[in-house]
């Protein structure tokens, strides 16, 4: 099956970044279904637009043509229609993404792939009210969606290899990076590997070892360098499996080995400090300074993945 057209269902940040990465691609038409009866639901993808437009990595005429092909309904009937690939941006509520499956189902054709946008959340218990699991896969976008190129495609229990096959081809066509997640296993790959570098950070301030400015700056200007160009496993290879095992040897046993989330975390949300929310976290932010770090990412991501295609 080639796919050719796609129902996103939510209009939120994700939804609306996924209309413009599937619309982007010349051959797929989309459809975007959401509630919403507050605000325009181009109004978000335009000025993701218009940001990619500011710094000369689309133009207008191009833009123009993402627009031309995402139409907008809030009727589920009619964003289903003849779908190949429907995507679903619901909230992370087990329960709600369930029964948004179920209901979906029977509205769709019997080869239509069917995909949770979920970034943690068991694709095969997403599964469970549905009748045909093997079509159902997690596709997790990385936000903003329109600007970074993983994907991580994970096979349920039951889900096909033809429908994990199907899915990762289209992806690489509309020039995503997939990679394939062959276990649904909590937090497949990427934030597996981003969480067990988080507890570490915390668990280095919340025990002194350093301040939040200090761990950011160390990897900023250190091995996060390299990871656009070099993956944890390539160093290995090139620094040589035997001394990365003496390291291991030596810094492995003292590394945290929490089961829970950081103390300090659980305290700073109990207090209300939520980060650029509310203007502290682990660090004060003003709003002016929020605004800026969010552009300022953006503006930075247009800028490397251009050099990483």
């Amino acid at each position: 099956m080639e796919i050719k057209k796609v129902a996103v269902l939510g209009s939120g940040l994700m939804g609306n970044g996924l209309c413009q990465v599937f619309a982007k691609d010349k051959d797929t038409s989309v459809v975007l279904r959401s509630r919403s009866k507050k605000q325009n639901p181009f109004d978000g993808i335009r000025a993701n637009l218009d940001i990619l437009i500011e710094n000369d990595a689309m133009t207008e005429e191009e833009a123009g043509a993402v627009l031309s092909r995402i139409s907008f309904t809030d009727d589920m009937e009619e964003a289903l229609a003849g779908t190949d690939l429907v995507v679903e941006c619901v909230p992370e509520v087990m329960e709600i993404k369930q029964d948004t499956f179920r209901d979906i189902e029977p509205l769709c054709r019997p080869d239509t792939i069917l995909a949770t946008n979920t970034s943690v959340m068991s694709i095969t218990e997403i599964a469970q009210k549905t009748q045909k699991k093997d079509r159902v896969i997690g596709t997790h976008f990385w936000n903003p969606p329109y600007l970074i190129p993983l994907v991580e495609v994970v096979k349920g229990e039951e889900t096909s290899m033809d429908v994990m096959g199907q899915t990762y081809e289209y992806l690489k066509k509309i020039g995503k990076k997939p990679v394939k997640c062959m276990k649904d296993v909590q937090g497949f790959v990427a934030n597996r590997l981003q969480h067990a570098l988080w507890r570490e950070a915390l668990y280095m301030v919340e025990n002194g070892i350093a301040d939040a400015a200090t761990v950011d700056e160390a990897l900023r200007y250190g091995p996060g360098l390299r990871w656009p160009h070099m993956g944890v496993l390539e160093n290995v290879d090139m620094i040589g499996t035997d001394l990365s095992l003496n390291i291991q040897r030596g810094v492995i046993p003292y590394l945290a080995d929490n089961h829970e989330p950081s103390a300090l975390l659980e305290k700073l949300v109990a207090e209300g400090k939520i980060g650029f929310k509310t203007g502290e976290g682990y660090q004060k932010w003003t709003p002016e300074q929020a605004t800026e770090r969010n552009r300022a990412l953006r503006e930075f991501l247009i800028k490397v993945t251009k050099d990483l295609k």
